[in-house]
């Protein structure tokens, strides 16, 4: 059987569109040449001009020079994939050093962890509301319906909560967020300007962020509900797009703490959700930094959902957007290759991805708000350590010169594939490296990568001589 070799830097995506050609009255695939002026080549983000899609030199490019390398959750795409292709599609004003070097920041990704789980919900809440809306036409709602919509706004509060935690984390500028401050520490000038082209663009590219990973769906809700958390109402600009809630969908929305105030005394709302924080709902800011010891099952399900690393949600039954899903089912810009999924015999009863499967809210059981009360939080023993991906001083260097590392490829630059780069390096001369220096490298790569299976022989043979002493011992 013939072996055929499968080159991972050719084009995935193909920029253009389909149209039925009446002649021969079949699909007609018409690519975009001139991608400056096709109407699919930009988004607008809070006045910000996103690329939507790249031609196939662009392409190449972005999966040579800045696709995340091979690790072990590779084959997954979690959510720095998501960032990244972000970074890349972004507008040239964004390329700053500074801006860079925060969406790299521990704190900011914690930021962008809580968004994208708070708008998986959210989007649910909404669609929820829609379809009540057309079901009801003036119907009396009973007391058990109006409790249900309570608990959800109480959930949905509680996930603004984790947002509002780390959110805050960043805005006070302390540790390693004290470099982005706007008050200077001598001075105590406030670099008003810069501050708010700061805060506008970490505002686009987290829009960006979370409509990727919500399979790009509702776009212009996601853009509203984002400005509404950071700005307030105040602050959100008119728009044809977005939808407009009646007075009980935007209490059932917004939460219990949502409060329209003037403009000048007016604080985001998700501030406004650390200010009146019930007791039942403290352990909620301690997530992520202690291990949760009590009886309250919704503070522990929290816990698992934000703890449960992006590339382990199918372990816990899990969707938040395109987390976790393999990487061969989605292209180079992650829109979802139906192809791949139907090739991929997903069914109800097998769909660990939630792909066929549609989500959808769980109903709470009656009384459930008042039995949360009741539950006991007892003392922590253990602390949580997230572990992040070191970022270098060259790789916020070669985000900076993006647009220059691609002029330099489209003048003359070689674009290589796997093939190409072996032979050229089979056919140079210099060594650069000793024969050791490669082999004890190539074992520090791997042992990173099979870590798991090490500590399971570790395991193994620990139990082996423990049975093997047990043996000894009935036999003497």
């Amino acid at each position: 059987m013939k072996r055929v070799h499968v080159d991972n830097y050719a084009p995935k995506y193909y920029s253009g569109k389909w149209s039925w050609d009446s002649e021969k009255d079949c699909l007609h695939f018409q690519a975009h040449n001139d991608l400056e002026n096709a109407r699919e080549r930009f988004i607008m983000t809070n006045g910000y001009r996103f690329l939507r899609t790249m031609d196939q030199e662009e392409e190449l490019i972005f999966r040579q020079e800045y696709v995340r390398p091979k690790s072990n959750n590779s084959d997954t795409v979690v959510l720095r994939d998501i960032r990244d292709l972000v970074l890349y599609l972004m507008p040239r004003e964004f390329l700053k050093y500074k801006f860079i070097e925060f969406m790299h920041q521990p704190v900011v990704h914690s930021v962008l962890h809580a968004l994208v789980i708070y708008f998986e919900y959210y989007l649910r809440m909404v669609e929820f509301v829609l379809i009540r809306r057309d079901e009801l036409h003036g119907q009396v709602q009973s007391a058990q319906t109006n409790d249900m919509k309570r608990t959800y706004s109480v959930y949905l509060s509680q996930y603004r909560m984790l947002i509002a935690r780390n959110y805050c984390e960043v805005i006070k500028g302390k540790g390693s967020m004290s470099k982005y401050y706007h008050m200077k520490e001598v001075s105590n000038i406030s670099a008003t300007i810069h501050d708010k082209c700061f805060h506008e663009q970490f505002l686009a590219v987290a829009i960006q962020i979370v409509w990727i990973c919500m399979h790009r769906r509702a776009y212009y809700f996601i853009e509203m509900e984002m400005n509404r958390l950071f700005r307030s109402e105040h602050f959100v600009s008119a728009h044809p797009e977005y939808l407009s809630f009646t007075e009980a969908e935007r209490s059932l929305l917004y939460g219990r703490n949502s409060k329209n105030l003037n403009y000048r005394v007016q604080i985001s709302p998700l501030v406004q959700e650390l200010e009146n924080v019930t007791p039942e709902d403290l352990p909620i800011l301690w997530i992520g930094r202690r291990k949760y010891r009590g009886n309250d099952i919704r503070i522990a399900q929290i816990e698992m959902e934000y703890v449960v690393p992006g590339s382990q949600l199918t372990l816990i039954d899990v969707c938040h957007g395109i987390l976790g899903h393999p990487k061969k089912l989605y292209n180079t810009l992650l829109s979802i290759d139906w192809t791949a999924v139907r090739f991929s015999n997903f069914t109800e009863q097998y769909d660990p991805y939630h792909i066929i499967r549609h989500a959808n809210l769980e109903i709470p059981k009656i009384g459930v708000l008042e039995m949360r009360k009741m539950c006991e939080t007892y003392g922590h023993f253990y602390q949580v350590n997230h572990i992040y991906e070191l970022f270098t001083h060259q790789q916020i260097c070669k985000w900076v010169k993006r647009d220059i590392n691609i002029q330099f490829f489209r003048s003359g630059g070689l674009l290589t594939n796997v093939v190409s780069r072996c032979e050229n390096e089979l056919s140079s001369t210099s060594c650069e490296q000793e024969i050791d220096q490669i082999i004890s490298h190539y074992f520090a790569i791997m042992s990173k990568i099979r870590k798991g299976d090490s500590e399971e022989k570790q395991r193994y043979s620990a139990v082996s001589i423990f049975k093997a002493s047990r043996r000894r011992e009935a036999s003497l």
